[in-house]
């Protein structure tokens, strides 16, 4: 999570939503770090989760993400949450939760749907307080 801070960081300074991700493969090793960077690439799609995603699965040159874990600062909204369960990722590890769009237990619980055809571990509140306050700051400087 410390990592996924570190991207987080960078994204705020950029001027984006402090959301930072990273992807661990079955041994742990870290195989993708990135942030959000939808005003950098004026693209709705570009949140963290996303790109640390596709950023593996073409790596590997597989969209089945099978033994991966993705670390997140913020609970992943609907489209990263189903974008999680469509790649078959193992598990999702974040900090605080997005009670406005989360969709891992906030106001959805997309990656556990019983109605979709793959489940994925939720492990929630790492270091949600750090987490949430990286965010608090940053919309206290929007306003």
């Amino acid at each position: 999570m410390r990592q996924a801070l570190a991207a987080a960081r960078e994204a705020g300074q950029a001027g984006d939503v402090p959301v930072g991700a990273v992807l661990l493969d079955e041994s742990g090793q870290t195989v993708g770090v990135d942030r959000n960077r939808r005003e950098e690439f004026h693209d709705p799609t570009a949140h963290a989760e996303m790109l640390v995603i596709s950023f593996r699965a073409r790596e590997i040159g597989d969209w089945r993400l099978e033994g991966h874990t993705l670390v997140v600062t913020l609970e992943p909204c609907p489209m990263c949450a189903g974008a999680a369960v469509w790649s078959r990722l193992d598990r999702i590890v974040y900090g605080a939760p997005d009670p406005k769009a989360g969709a891992a237990w906030s106001l959805y619980n997309i990656p556990q749907d019983r109605r979709l055809n793959h489940r994925i571990e939720l492990i929630d509140g790492v270091l949600a307080d750090e987490c949430g306050e990286l965010l608090t700051e940053f919309f206290e400087s929007k306003r």
